[in-house]
């Protein structure tokens, strides 16, 4: 046997040490788009959370301005026909 190494080996090793490095860097690229995502998404379910609190909120003034209408008008009155 002798000590010296096989060069197809060798470049066979290198070959697998450059594709882990590359693999490494993308995953921890995929690893910061997955995290800045994740904060965009929780921002827009903050988002969307205040909209439905100030939708509700409008819908509730408007319940009390309907109730104010003369003659019962309903908010349905004011739909074209085609609904």
């Amino acid at each position: 046997m002798t000590n010296s190494t096989d060069p197809s080996l060798e470049a066979r090793l290198e070959a697998l040490e450059s594709r882990l490095a590359h693999q490494d860097d993308w995953l921890e690229t995929l690893d910061r788009t997955v995290i800045a995502q994740q904060r965009q998404i929780e921002a827009l379910e903050r988002l969307t959370a205040l909209m439905a609190n100030q939708l509700r909120t409008l819908r509730e003034q408007q319940g009390d301005a309907d109730s104010a209408a003369p003659f019962g008008a309903q908010p349905h009155d004011d739909l074209p026909p085609h609904y």
